[in-house]
């Protein structure tokens, strides 16, 4: 909802957008800001369940989330600061059942960032003409023709950062079997992006990382259960 607000007199001028509800006027800005108010005092009072860590790391990630919209006016690669408010979310539940931070939790936060930066150029695809017109920066704009190569090494590094947190939590082999076959499914989407694509495809492969999410999920639900 944030985003929205934020983008409520961009997204009318991008396709993909111009019928979300702040952006066709079908909600207020005034009534678009009270979930979003609700939503940060809903996270502010579950903050207080968690260990001083965590409490303090959801603090540090308001603000990044907070400007993410905002960096897509003036950063490069706004993509990056989006998959930086992602990986919170690791950082944020992990401190909370350990207490501390590991290197296999620094090495989960480094998988989820590099797959956000991913799938989210993904995204940014399906926008880059609209993008460039109304003036919004983009990772899709940013690598330019590098765009597809950029998504390949972004999988890359996603894989072979989930490997070592497999190989640090000595994860049962049921999680290896998950892990090739995330990493099987990157690389045919890897693979089907070497071309230019209709809008709708790029849409479609960005939302096939949720069942990939899904798969490397259950691996390591199984790799950890099965020990």
């Amino acid at each position: 909802m944030i985003d929205d607000l934020w983008d409520r007199n961009l997204d009318p001028r991008v396709e993909r957008t111009k019928q979300r509800p702040l952006a066709s006027r079908r909600l207020s800005t005034r009534v678009g800001a009270i979930p979003a108010i609700v939503s940060l005092l809903a996270a502010w009072g579950l903050a207080q369940f968690l260990t001083p860590l965590g409490y303090w790391l959801c603090v540090a990630a308001v603000p990044v989330i907070v400007l993410y919209p905002g960096a897509k006016r003036v950063f490069p690669v706004p993509q990056l600061v989006l998959a930086i408010a992602w990986g919170f979310s690791v950082l944020i539940s992990w401190a909370a059942v350990q207490g501390e931070l590991t290197w296999a939790a620094i090495a989960l936060w480094a998988a989820t960032l590099f797959w956000a930066l991913g799938f989210d150029t993904v995204y940014a695809l399906a926008d880059r003409e609209d993008d460039i017109q109304v003036g919004i920066q983009s990772s899709a704009r940013f690598f330019g023709d590098l765009a597809p190569l950029a998504i390949a090494a972004c999988y890359l590094l996603t894989s072979l950062f989930l490997a070592w947190t497999g190989a640090l939590l000595n994860l049962h082999p049921l999680f290896w079997l998950a892990w090739g076959g995330a990493t099987g499914l990157w690389v045919y989407q890897s693979w089907r992006l070497r071309e230019p694509l209709p809008r709708a495809i790029y849409s479609q492969l960005f939302a096939e990382n949720v069942s990939i999410g899904l798969l490397v999920l259950t691996g390591f639900w199984l790799g950890a259960w099965l020990l």
